[in-house]
């Protein structure tokens, strides 16, 4: 589960070596530090903690401070307005593995990827508010023909008979869409660009230019 922290720049294309298009997602890693570990002995299991990019000390709440306090990265002599990590992820390791990071080591995406390799996405999605079925559901709707009255973009029915007498759990039905954390499997890592901090990911992202995701190498690793 080795990954990075990375901010989501916006899409734009490559061309591969035969001149076909390539849509790509850019994702800037750079900040990225190692801010503390999980170990066995301690915690029960191993982990690396990545801090991943600004924000002034007055911001950070005091669980947060303390922690950052007690790994070096964040000091008494430093001011308010000097600035530390704002956000905060842990990623399961090997304790084999963890051995090679030092704690206020800066890391870059070639630490962890190769180029060409499958890797997982995880973000928060875009929220859409309250939605109905045919946007959250891809329901088709009903007949826009005659005998069909203010039906057009309706569920149907959701109920049963006599018997069970209620409705099903986990019922398609209108409600809350996006907002949520998703996580795309198996894209393809087109690019590392170490100098710019950058990197340039196959297909779509999850979430909004300039939210933050996790990059990470894939679960299921398809060919």
């Amino acid at each position: 589960m080795k990954g990075i922290l990375g901010k989501k720049l916006g899409m734009t294309a490559i061309y591969g070596e035969l001149g076909t298009q390539i849509p790509v997602t850019a994702v800037y890693i750079g900040g990225n530090k190692v801010v503390g570990k999980r170990t066995q002995d301690r915690d029960g299991y191993t982990a690396l903690i990545l801090g991943f990019g600004k924000q002034k000390l007055h911001r950070l709440n005091k669980p947060a401070l303390g922690f950052l306090k007690k790994q070096g990265i964040v000091t008494d002599e430093q001011s308010n307005t000097d600035s530390t990590v704002r956000h905060l992820r842990e990623f399961r390791m090997s304790a084999t593995e963890l051995e090679s990071f030092e704690v206020g080591q800066d890391l870059k995406a070639s630490d962890f990827f190769t180029l060409g390799e499958k890797i997982d996405v995880a973000g928060t999605s875009k929220g859409r508010g309250f939605t109905g079925v045919m946007k959250r559901h891809n329901f088709s709707g009903t007949k826009a023909s005659h005998g069909v009255h203010e039906f057009f973009r309706h569920g149907g029915s959701i109920g049963c008979a006599t018997y069970p007498a209620r409705v099903f759990k986990n019922k398609k039905m209108p409600g809350q869409h996006g907002n949520a954390r998703t996580t795309i499997q198996n894209l393809l890592l087109a690019s590392i660009l170490d100098e710019e901090n950058i990197v340039l990911i196959r297909g779509g992202l999850p979430g909004p230019n300039g939210g933050i995701v996790e990059v990470k190498k894939a679960v299921k690793g398809r060919g």
